[in-house]
């Protein structure tokens, strides 16, 4: 070893002792008759000391070192000067005195200082990955991202879960996200598909009979990218059989709190709280409910159903929803121009129309632009079905269904940042239940899987598959942790006349389902167990744990948001002769 110690681990123990260090140079002063050097690698920080009795050679080569010259040092471990010890640093009680110094590599002028400074647009950070990644909070994010995916699988192991890795090329599958898709060289014409799960071969491992299975798995989507979203991605999947939908998140309650209290030093209360999807949508207009403060939505399309202000009244008797949220202390906290602000948000980023609001008057009336033209009485009534008290601002969406949940969903996540209404530090977890089966495509008139085409639904809404799929309810459940969707499973179909009948609803006929998921439906003919599972999007959970704000901040070597890799200029361009052999050309480029 070059080292007989990290840049982390010297203390008073080690005082009077010599020592071998290497790292980068994090900081460098220059005293004139001294220099001295903060030494970096990812355990740490030391200072080391160069002065005028080591020698004008060693002293002429530390004046010449550049912050990110890679060097080994040896030397003397002391204790720093009384009044000087720098009680941040795990090793500021010490400094190690050089008594030798190796440049083991010279750095040029890098593009910015992973150890100081403020940091540069993130393009400049993606090109320059590995300048990045020396960074101390980026040490810190990939120790945490280890960390919780060992916990994860020991939990796992504990709990006689079989580890089994699934194939990366299979076949492209009609559901879901777009395939990234991968071109045969020996089988000129096919292409295979990279996993956006391991679905399939996850219940293919449960017909198998191995009851608990278990995977750290990389995931594909081509779909467009968000703060919080990638191509490439990571999720803990797992599948159990013989269970039932309590059963499942039971085992994952049990991981959250093991997480929490072996990542987080947190103890959380289980189970964890559950409420049903229409639940969710009612009360906080969204099916990932940040459930650390309050503001719920409260509707009152039967008061505006009795009012003569055309506004409110016209979407009340065209069958469309009146509902609200209210801001406590929001009227002196909010000026016109702020609440136009808010307007325009809902109207770009949710699809509104726009945006009522009313001050709670210190005489508890209601006023706006609009009051004079509501019913006095009905103004009272709204005060009172929105709770509203003096100095609060009542926020009002009338609108469609989706578009009251959207817009009172993004004004209640934007509102709760900005006017700091949780503690970012917390951490809640809960459940989302009972999905409906079923969306509905209105552009392309069908039905679609709200989950995926092989979600079981609920034994008590079997007959509503073929009478009302509308109201037929999915053995689905989602975990949501402040506010995201940290993890959703099912339980499974495990027979195969159902799983038809299911696939006849989304549109995919028996010739249709036997070439897609043939060795599926097969394989539920020859003794498939009642079988459920879930996927944890590990980024995703590394992102809540660490605070994070991007979840492209959690991984080693991101994509950006249009799906390019900066460092590596990935996506790229390939020779001719390789398309050739995969019997592929380039629509409009000449042959």
């Amino acid at each position: 070893m070059l080292r007989t110690h990290t840049c982390g681990e010297l203390g008073a123990a080690m005082v009077d002792q010599r020592a071998t260090l290497c790292g980068w140079v994090d900081r460098k002063r220059d005293h004139g008759d001294g220099v001295f050097i903060d030494m970096r690698d990812r355990y740490g920080v030391t200072q080391i000391v160069f002065e005028p009795d080591s020698g004008p050679e060693l002293l002429d080569l530390a004046k010449r070192l550049r912050n990110e010259d890679v060097i080994q040092v040896e030397g003397l471990v002391e204790p720093r000067p009384e009044g000087q010890a720098n009680p941040k640093l795990a090793t500021g009680g010490i400094e190690v005195r050089a008594s030798r110094l190796v440049v083991l590599n010279r750095t040029e002028t890098p593009p910015f200082l992973p150890g100081q400074g403020s940091l540069p647009g993130e393009d400049v950070r993606l090109k320059y990955r590995y300048l990045d990644l020396r960074r101390p909070a980026m040490h810190r994010t990939l120790l945490l991202r280890n960390r919780i995916i060992k916990t994860m699988r020991d939990y796992f192991d504990e709990h006689g879960f079989i580890d089994v890795e699934t194939p990366v090329l299979g076949r492209s599958t009609p559901e879901g996200a777009r395939d990234y898709l991968v071109p045969s060289r020996v089988n000129r014409g096919s292409f295979f598909a990279l996993p956006q799960s391991p679905q399939l071969y996850k219940q293919i491992l449960m017909v198998a009979g191995l009851d608990r299975y278990v995977q750290v798995a990389r995931c594909f989507r081509d779909e467009d990218l968000r703060a919080d979203r990638q191509p490439e991605f990571t999720q803990l999947d797992l599948e159990m059989s013989f269970v039932q939908a309590d059963d499942v998140i039971a085992m994952i309650d049990g991981l959250m709190a093991r997480l929490a209290r072996d990542v987080l030093g947190m103890r959380i209360d289980l189970p964890l709280p559950r409420i049903t999807y229409d639940e969710a949508m009612r009360r906080f207009g969204h099916d990932a409910p940040d459930l650390r403060f309050g503001m719920e939505i409260a509707d009152a399309t039967d008061i505006a159903g009795r009012s003569q202000f055309r506004v409110i009244r016209s979407v009340a008797d065209e069958g469309g929803f009146v509902r609200g949220i209210t801001v406590r202390g929001g009227a002196p906290r909010f000026s016109r121009k702020q609440i136009d602000e808010l307007t325009e948000f809902v109207k770009q980023d949710c699809g509104a129309k726009g945006l009522l609001w009313f001050r709670v008057e210190p005489d508890r009336a209601l006023w706006s632009p609009v009051s004079k033209n509501i019913e006095p009485e009905l103004l009272d009534a709204f005060r009172e079905r929105f709770a509203g008290e003096p100095g609060d601002l009542i926020l009002i969406s009338a609108d469609r269904w989706p578009i009251t949940c959207k817009t009172l969903h993004g004004l209640r996540k934007r509102l709760g940042a900005e006017l700091r209404l949780y503690d970012p530090a917390a951490m809640h977890f809960s459940w989302v239940v009972e999905f409906p089966m079923f969306d509905r495509d209105e552009e392309e008139n069908r039905w679609v899987a709200m989950h995926h085409p092989f979600t079981a639904p609920r034994p008590q809404d079997m007959d509503l598959l073929t009478n009302d799929p509308a109201r037929c309810r999915a053995q689905a459940y989602d975990l949501v942790v402040n506010g995201c969707e940290a993890g959703g499973g099912t339980i499974r179909i495990h027979d195969s006349s159902v799983q038809q009948t299911v696939f006849n609803l989304l549109g995919i006929d028996a010739d249709t389902a036997r070439e897609r998921f043939g060795f599926l439906l097969e394989a539920l003919r020859f003794g498939a167990p009642p079988h459920g599972g879930i996927a944890l999007g590990i980024d995703r959970i590394v992102m809540l744990f660490g605070g994070l704000d991007n979840i492209r901040d959690c991984i080693a070597f991101p994509k950006t948001q249009k799906a390019t890799d900066l460092m590596t200029e990935a996506p790229g361009a390939v020779e001719t002769k390789q398309l050739d052999e995969l019997g592929i050309r380039i629509a409009g480029k000449p042959a």
